[in-house]
């Protein structure tokens, strides 16, 4: 079956509109079917005048992904992220163009492009099966998709009091954390969300969850990391009424009488890396890991 891309993107700044016509053309050179996300067409028509009018499209009907094989996300790890709630249920390889900033989802840089294109299109890559969260309870909390590849973390709303979040894993009590919220995430999400609060790094291809505090007040609770077969329960308490659900780039207010479950998802997200990308290279690279003028 022949090739056909998908390309994929939510903003459309100004020096996207370079990479984005790169693509264009080098697909066209190559014979390559590509399809283009609806609204970036749009934009890319209305706000930058190009021309694009003959270039077939795609939109978030999961209909249209029934014939493509890869999708590309144009832009930064919050795009990437977007992608992921539509090529799962059709196990379509996604792969991201970086045009955002440190972009360690979106890791394939936007410089030789036309390199990168045609290892796509020769086949010359791998696929990393990346394992998510699904919340249990409340069910479809977040609707259609409720999944996340990153983390699920519940913040407070209050600015001025913590919250109590007592854990239970698999029904057995963990622990009660006092602190402005707590993020469980998956080994992709390790270096996301909660490496900035002090989480360990877990190489992608392991499976388990990382707990982390967010401002704990208690200095005797550390990051734990639980195998990814287990469910887990958050009860929250604090003042006030409410507190925030955040799941990968989206967020939702939660009653305090109301719990949190989650677990592994069944499906995993198939991510694409070309030959010659590692997680190791990656971490290097952009958190410039290990960087010592020693070295």
């Amino acid at each position: 079956m022949p090739l056909k891309i998908a390309i994929y993107g939510n903003e459309v700044k100004k020096e996207y509109v370079p990479v984005y016509q790169r693509m264009f053309q080098f697909f066209k050179s190559q014979s390559v079917g590509y399809v283009l996300y609806s609204a970036v067409k749009e934009k890319l028509q209305r706000k930058y005048k190009v021309d694009v009018e003959n270039i077939e499209t795609f939109t978030d009907d999961l209909d249209d992904y029934k014939n493509i094989n890869l999708v590309l996300s144009i832009g930064g790890d919050g795009t990437f992220l977007s992608a992921v709630s539509y090529v799962v249920e059709r196990k379509i390889p996604v792969a991201g163009i970086n045009c955002g900033r440190l972009g360690f989802l979106a890791d394939i840089p936007s410089e030789n492009l036309e390199q990168h294109l045609k290892q796509f299109i020769d086949g010359n890559f791998e696929i990393e099966n990346r394992s998510m969260i699904q919340i249990v309870q409340p069910h479809e909390l977040f609707t259609r998709f409720n999944y996340a590849i990153n983390e699920l973390t519940v913040h407070k709303l209050d600015n001025s009091s913590m919250i109590k979040i007592e854990t239970f894993i698999d029904g057995e009590f963990l622990a009660n954390y006092w602190a402005d919220g707590l993020i469980v995430s998956t080994p992709t999400g390790s270096t996301a969300y909660a490496l900035s609060v002090g989480g360990p790094i877990v190489v992608p291809d392991l499976s388990g969850f990382v707990i982390t505090p967010i401002a704990s007040h208690n200095l005797t609770v550390r990051p734990v990391v639980v195998p990814d077969n287990v469910e887990i329960e958050l009860k929250i308490e604090g003042r006030g009424q409410q507190y925030l659900v955040s799941f990968d780039h989206r967020s939702h207010p939660l009653d305090f009488s109301e719990s949190i479950k989650i677990r592994k998802a069944s499906d995993c997200v198939p991510v694409v890396k070309l030959h010659g990308q590692s997680f190791y290279s990656t971490l290097r690279n952009k958190m410039m890991w290990g960087a010592d003028r020693r070295n």
